[in-house]
């Protein structure tokens, strides 16, 4: 196919990719490709539906390489669903009575889009493919091109997703100045929560990241500076059992020996139980235009938090959310190899017309290739069976115990 013009969209949450993926599209067409313009649509699908856009030029071309060393996302994002219409209506991105899809499909048609590149989730990915097929259907060819940005790690079939390690690393780093708060109080309860809607590979990692740290150490028992005070005392997951009278009673020895407990939480942890009891209670739970929860809106960590600060006689409890602080980090090098991999064969399956999500695919021998949109999904639970997994919890003391599927 003849390729003439490309547009460029992030969206969703930030994770440590998006900007400098934006950067390897443009440095990849600029290489192989450099007849071919590029546009940026601003703000993801909101730029999108607006006509709000960006021209990449000669100079920002120039500046592409720079993106590698910064996080966030320079052409922004946002979270908006284009087959939502109420939302949009109500955001003001569409009148009333029109499909956003169509907008959508009208402004691709009158940029003379051949290709698009969305960076984002599995919702940001599977919109695209839904505007795909209506341009198909409306004979308009289009090819979209997705990447997977999730630093939940937990797109279907995707092994490992751009910006997952980083958030891992950052997370480690996080923690450990929340955990040095440990003597700031006698018999002190400091929960970590890290992002991870219904996955908990994120929370995992960094709780291996931050004990691989733990190691590199040197130690002063004698004065007070021992590595048992500043190990992780509990790692709670989505994918484990919560029974938490058994854990308070686990961590409530600890408590009474080392006058501090850490728990690493991830955010979807004890999710169903939170929303079951706010429920029940008549409470209203607030969800986005996707119909996730809000999870800020029901804090997890404080919910965790109240459940066991009088279990462990806690005197003191501390709440950190590292989230924030680790999405928008600049990609490491781990991640910086990933998305050069990833960012190159998006380039090159573009300019063939061939679409899909690029990722390395867990049911092809972890091929690198693109994906089918029909077989892109969220919501992929960590394996807890892993045996890196399986040796951080004996290493902590904490029981592997599998939760039942909801």
């Amino acid at each position: 196919m003849s390729v003439r013009r490309v547009a460029l969209l992030t969206a969703g949450g930030f994770a440590p990719c998006l900007s400098s993926a934006v950067g390897g599209l443009i440095e990849r067409y600029t290489e192989i490709a450099p007849e071919v313009e590029i546009i940026a649509y601003q703000h993801g699908y909101h730029g999108l539906l607006r006509g709000d856009k960006i021209v990449i030029d000669a100079e920002g071309r120039a500046q592409a390489h720079l993106l590698h060393k910064f996080g966030g996302s320079p052409i922004g994002n946002s979270r908006v669903k284009l087959t939502n219409a109420a939302d949009c209506v109500k955001r003001g991105l569409v009148q009333e009575g029109q499909d956003p899809l169509q907008v959508a499909a009208d402004q691709l048609k009158a940029d003379g889009v051949d290709v698009l590149h969305t960076i984002g989730g599995d919702d940001t990915n599977t919109t695209a493919a839904d505007l795909a097929a209506y341009l198909a259907a409306n004979d308009y060819g289009l090819t979209v091109v997705g990447l997977p940005k999730t630093i939940d790690n937990d797109v279907v079939p995707i092994k490992q997703s751009l910006g997952a390690w980083t958030a891992a690393e950052e997370a480690a780093g996080f923690a450990a100045n929340v955990i040095g708060e440990h003597r700031s109080g006698p018999r002190m309860l400091i929960v970590h929560e890290v992002m991870g809607r219904h996955c908990g590979w994120l929370t995992a990692a960094a709780a291996s990241e931050y004990r691989k740290w733990l190691d590199t150490q040197e130690w002063a028992p004698a004065l007070g500076l021992t590595r048992e005070r500043w190990d992780i005392h509990a790692v709670f997951l989505p994918e484990l059992a919560l029974d938490i009278d058994a854990e308070a009673a686990r961590l409530k020895a600890i408590m009474d020996e080392q006058g501090n407990v850490n728990i690493f939480l991830s955010e979807g942890a004890g999710m169903h139980e939170i929303v079951e009891q706010l429920e029940a209670s008549g409470a209203e739970v607030p969800r986005d235009p996707f119909g996730h929860v809000k999870l800020d809106t029901i804090n997890p960590g404080q919910w965790f938090a109240k459940q066991f600060a009088e279990k462990l006689g806690a005197e003191k409890v501390m709440v950190q959310k590292s989230g924030y602080y680790s999405r928008a980090a600049a990609a490491n090098a781990d991640d910086l190899r990933l998305i050069k991999s990833m960012t190159d064969l998006a380039v090159e399956c573009a300019l063939r017309g061939e679409a899909g999500v690029i990722g390395h695919d867990e049911e092809d021998g972890d091929r690198l290739k693109a994906i089918a949109f029909p077989r892109i999904a969220g919501g992929k639970a960590f394996d807890v069976s892993q045996p890196w997994f399986g040796a951080l919890l004996e290493g902590i003391g904490q029981p592997l115990v599998p939760a039942a599927a909801h």
